[in-house]
């Protein structure tokens, strides 16, 4: 596997994995139904935006569909200056391969130099996630309890994660 800026051509493809991953209701907040139509054409508004997309690519795919691309994170701007959050998915069955990691270094590597902190947030649930986060720098920083209402009237919390980047003081 190897990462890559994303590119218009390759929107198609990620709305495709993106749709599978909202689909399982599990790992991330968008929740279904969502075409991968609107997915693309979200995914083109954060290209002109000047979103950062990294595509995780599948080296190792089958000989049928080779360079899959497999995962994404998304690099952006918050409202707060010097400050960027990442939002990043993988496919079912291509986790836990060091796919996350290489997206998350990626990231951290392409954020612009004024970028003194990286945030995300992520459920409290998904441990394997949380485990990558800490590993690759990132602390807790708090909890939003009962903070997102889902479509079936549920509330999920979400631990708030952060990794600070001191040479951008």
């Amino acid at each position: 596997m190897h990462v890559r800026p994303a590119t218009d051509a390759d929107l198609p493809e990620l709305a495709r994995g993106m749709k599978l991953v909202i689909d399982e209701e599990r790992w991330v907040a968008r929740q279904p139904p969502v075409t991968e139509a609107e997915l693309a054409e979200n995914l083109r508004a954060r290209l002109e935006e000047g979103h950062r997309l990294i595509a995780l690519e599948d080296s190792d795919a089958a000989a049928d569909d080779p360079g899959a691309l497999v995962g994404l994170i998304d690099l952006h701007p918050t409202r707060i200056d010097g400050v960027h959050a990442i939002g990043m998915w993988i496919l079912p069955g291509r986790r836990g391969k060091g796919g996350g990691r290489m997206l998350i270094d990626a990231a951290i590597d392409g954020r612009p130099a004024d970028v003194h902190k990286i945030e995300l947030e992520v459920w409290p649930d998904n441990e394997a996630a949380i485990g990558l986060y800490e590993r690759s720098g990132f602390q807790r920083e708090g909890l939003r309890r009962d903070h997102y209402r889902r479509r079936d009237g549920t509330l999920r919390s979400a631990v708030i994660m952060a990794r600070l980047f001191p040479e951008a003081f």
